[in-house]
């Protein structure tokens, strides 16, 4: 029998847990949500839901892992019956999907990182074209694999943990910097006034919508990686003082890039929306605009996405060579190369369907649509749209009707039985009961409508 591997402390697990929810969505999607949903009226919401919804979800996964020393699907197993397992492979396969066509994206942020390298700034017109250029994604997201198989393949300590421990300051220190550089910039006072202080007027039901999925899916709930990575704990850590301490974290990055990026915008005069376009399509002319300076900046920027999407890379490839070593008693070499092989081979449609095959490309039409959806679009739909709310349901309801209360309780309580802690527990029961399964029913039929319908109803 295989002897479980486990982080060596408390701040390794939150190192990695962490890194985990600090991905790309985090550096670039976070602020440009913020830009489109009224400013610091968002920035409000999403910090309330990450606290008051999110955090009771996070803290039952990772009990439940550091409970049965299981994979996401021996959990749901161990702690329930054989067929509350299929959660957890549900979640599982949620995780290869989104890792497969992030991994194409994550390509792409490493790819522009060589180019601001070389102070080739004109690489934001010629987007399209180069993401159609399958040797040049394809050869980034390979090595982008290599070093993901890599860092996982080393195990749990000497591998993710040691990663963790190293990236997380680098990358935090790097968006610090990035911060304190686009605050000194002629007119950014103007960014840091719409991303500091609210508008309630642009508050709607939207806004609302937007922030608590937000919120849910920057903390990589549902996907199986906290339940993965609680396994890897020790009995004797505090779960509730970890977990808050991987939310703050979260909201920390998060709030600090739009502290990097609003300045930034605002100085040059740009829009406060875009995206994935503004992020890949403007700001290298944006970077050129600073200088000499640009190159330094344009690069430090880029390796931050690469580092970013590193981390969220190493914690979602966990998930399936966890499920793997349990189940199927293999050795961790051999299904790390396995699970990085048929990885990379699932996300070569990604690759494909950003204008290099027609079929890819103009992959579905939606009911009720008159354009296209690409496969990449789809698979992200299908992965973070549907399934995953759908397993953060499933995870909210098992936890309350079949582990139950008591169970939890036992898992979290201290040996001192603070008071607070019982209180704690006390209101993670009732919003995992409640308050979390009612909501993520409705951000998944409000996303069902709205992503495959058309019919926004908010």
């Amino acid at each position: 029998m295989l002897m479980r591997s486990s982080f060596s402390n408390n701040l390794g697990f939150i190192a990695a847990a962490a890194g985990s929810a600090v991905g790309l969505g985090n550096i670039w999607k976070f602020p440009f949500e913020v830009g489109e949903s009224g400013g610091a009226a968002f920035l409000l919401i999403y910090l309330v839901f990450c606290f008051i919804l999110c955090f009771p979800m996070l803290v039952i996964e990772i009990a439940m892992g550091r409970k049965s020393q299981q994979s996401a699907v021996g959990t749901f197993r161990v702690l329930g019956s054989k067929k509350s397992s299929l959660i957890g492979l549900l979640a599982i396969i949620a995780c290869v999907l989104i890792l497969s066509f992030y991994n194409v994206v994550a390509g792409w942020a490493l790819g522009y990182f060589i180019e601001m390298v070389q102070g080739n700034f004109s690489i934001g017109s010629t987007f399209p074209d180069y993401i159609k250029s399958i040797e040049t994604v394809g050869s980034f997201s390979l090595v982008f694999m290599l070093i993901t198989a890599f860092i996982v393949n080393r195990g749990v300590s000497k591998g993710i943990e040691t990663f963790s421990k190293w990236l997380m300051p680098i990358l935090i220190l790097i968006i610090v910097s990035l911060a304190i550089y686009a605050i000194t910039l002629p007119g950014s006072a103007q960014g840091i006034d719409f991303y500091l202080i609210p508008d309630f007027s642009k508050i709607n039901l939207h806004t609302i919508y937007n922030a608590l999925g937000h919120a849910f899916f920057s903390l990589s709930l549902g996907m199986g990686i906290l339940i993965t990575y609680g396994s890897y704990l020790n009995k004797k850590e505090n779960l509730l003082g970890i977990a808050a301490a991987i939310t703050l974290t979260d909201v920390g990055v998060a709030f600090l890039s739009g502290l990097m990026l609003f300045p930034l915008v605002f100085s040059q005069g740009l829009e406060t929306s875009g995206g994935a376009g503004l992020v890949f399509m403007t700001l290298p002319g944006v970077f050129e605009q600073l200088g000499q300076a640009g190159i330094f900046v344009g690069s430090l920027f880029f390796l931050l996405l690469s580092f970013a999407a590193l981390t969220s890379t190493v914690s979602l490839f966990e998930v399936p060579v966890s499920f793997l070593i349990d189940e199927f008693k293999m050795k961790r070499r051999y299904v790390v190369w396995l699970c990085a092989f048929v990885i990379l081979l699932i996300g070569i449609p990604s690759m494909l369907a950003n204008g290099y095959s027609d079929s890819f490309t103009q992959f579905i039409f939606y009911p009720k649509s008159t354009e296209a959806v690409d496969f990449m679009t789809f698979i992200s739909d299908l992965s973070s749209n549907t399934l995953l709310p759908l397993g953060g349901i499933f995870t909210c309801l098992f936890a309350a009707h079949i582990w139950r209360k008591e169970k939890l309780s036992s898992e979290l309580l201290s040996k001192d039985k603070m008071l607070y802690e019982r209180i704690i527990i006390r209101y993670i029961s009732i919003a995992i009961k409640v308050i979390c399964p009612v909501i993520l029913g409705c951000i998944l039929i409000l996303g069902i409508l709205d992503k495959y319908f058309g019919m926004m109803i908010l």
